[in-house]
Parts: C-alpha cells; sequence; structure tokens
C-alpha cells in the first residue's frame, strides 16, 4: 500500500469548493446515467461513444481542478516545510496514473 504525505488536506476546503467539485461529480453521474439509458434503448453506437469522450473530458477537469487546488495548497505547504521534494514526488506519482 502506498503511503502518502498526508491523509487530509493541509487547508480545508471551503463549502463553495467542495460544493463545484460534489455538483461536477453529480453532472457526470447524470451522464453515466445517460449513457446506460442509451445502451438499454439500443442507441447507435456513434452517439454512445461521443457521449463517453464529454464524460472523460468531464472527469478530466474535475481532476485538473483538485490538482490545482494540491499544488497551490498542499504542496505549497510542503515545500516550505521542507517537505517539497516528497510531496512532488507524491504528485508526480499520482499524475501517472491520469497519463494511462
Amino acid at each position: 500500500m502506498e503511503k502518502f504525505l498526508h491523509d487530509k488536506p493541509v487547508v480545508p476546503r471551503t463549502n463553495e469548493e467542495k460544493q463545484s467539485v460534489i455538483n461536477r461529480l453529480k453532472r457526470i453521474e447524470g451522464q453515466v446515467r445517460g449513457i446506460q439509458r442509451m445502451v438499454e434503448e439500443d442507441r447507435y453506437c456513434v452517439d454512445i461513444l461521443v457521449q463517453i469522450s464529454a464524460i472523460n473530458a468531464a472527469l478530466k477537469k474535475v481532476g485538473f481542478s483538485v490538482t490545482e487546488r494540491h499544488m497551490k495548497h498542499c504542496v505549497s505547504h510542503a515545500v516550505q516545510d521542507g517537505e517539497g521534494e516528497t510531496a512532488i514526488d507524491e504528485l508526480l506519482e499520482v499524475m501517472k496514473h491520469f497519463s494511462k
């Protein structure tokens, strides 16, 4: 099991930040349900693929948002505390998963 620098953000997310991410994820959840209905209705493959592409793009946007916040708060804080190399290595390891 991987060991991470922290198990919670250094600076807690504001209610607005949480709600923004949750709203995006709920929209994505709705899109996934829409694709399930499309498959059940035996819709045209290309239409389904277009929706899958839209979901992938939406998830990447959420990932970028979370990554940006992590860099601005958690990584920045770690650098100031002398743990920058560890935090950067941790982030790079996670980012490898985004490129798969």
